[in-house]
């Protein structure tokens, strides 16, 4: 896995500007320690950040979520756009009819709206299902 950068930048009540740019092994606990800094700072306490789990320890389903959560938020999109992107963020292949099932099943839990043919189907996400995501760098 290519190594990671994790970049967060706060100003505190004074003003003062901090930046805090980790790169290479990104583990739970590096990051837990930083947060712990940005909150002694004066940052965002810890209970309202988002962080979502490292992409090597979320399932194929939680992955596309977050895809289409950083990625497709105001725009409609089809399995073929997922795969693409999918392949294009995490570099392994995906399989057409796998992004098709679980796209299908973000839309029966509500999630996503579907529109059109099964031939010509697109998506988007639902604008009540749209929630803030902590993204590395």
């Amino acid at each position: 896995m290519p190594p990671r950068k994790l970049k967060i930048e706060l100003h505190d009540h004074e003003g003062t500007k901090y930046v805090f740019t980790v790169e290479g092994r990104l583990t739970r606990d590096k990051v837990a320690r930083i947060l712990e800094m940005v909150e002694i700072l004066g940052g965002v306490p810890e209970e309202e950040l988002i962080l979502p789990p490292p992409p090597s320890e979320m399932t194929l389903y939680e992955r596309l979520k977050m895809l289409i959560e950083r990625y497709l938020t105001d725009t409609w999109f089809t399995s073929r756009d997922v795969k693409d992107l999918y392949e294009q963020e995490y570099g392994e292949p995906v399989k057409l009819s796998t992004v098709s099932t679980y796209l299908a099943r973000m839309a029966d839990r509500g999630l996503l709206v579907r529109a059109g043919p099964s031939s010509g189907r697109r998506y988007r996400l639902r604008a009540e299902a749209i929630r803030p995501v902590a993204r590395s760098f």
